[in-house]
């Protein structure tokens, strides 16, 4: 139903209901702007019905418009991201690191030209190791 008691425009719709996530709480489509003889304009956000007494015009603002666009497409976003996810982990098997195995030799090898500095001048057992010079690379 569209109007006011004045001028009113009251139809009976067939249609399916679905039940997905969206941002949207109605999509009218081609059947419905028939019924109703409605013109929609998408340029200017209005819907308008002509009607006995004057024409029914249903308006929305731009700012509305963004905000459920920018709604849906954030939606949208995490539907895809969620379904990605999902592929991601039957695709992949998951590896767990051995952490029992020894490391090699030379992965945690200090460089030659290294000296001892001190970190605290009460304790001389606690010492870091610096670089006493630059890499070029």
């Amino acid at each position: 139903m569209f109007g006011s008691r004045a001028n009113f425009c009251s139809e009976v719709l067939t249609f399916e209901v679905v039940d997905f996530p969206g941002s949207y709480h109605t999509i009218l489509g081609w059947p419905c702007y028939v019924r109703f003889m409605a013109i929609p304009n998408y340029t200017y956000l209005k819907l308008k019905m002509p009607r006995p007494n004057d024409v029914i015009t249903v308006s929305s603002a731009f700012s509305h418009a963004f905000e459920c666009d920018h709604e849906h497409y954030e939606l949208t976003t995490m539907v895809v991201n969620s379904s990605e996810l999902l592929q991601l982990g039957e695709s992949s098997t998951p590896v767990v690191p051995n952490y029992n195995k020894p490391t090699s030799s030379t992965a945690f090898r200090p460089l030659e030209e290294t000296k001892a500095v001190g970190v605290d001048p009460t304790d001389p057992a606690k010492m870091v190791r610096i670089e006493t010079q630059l890499l070029a690379h």
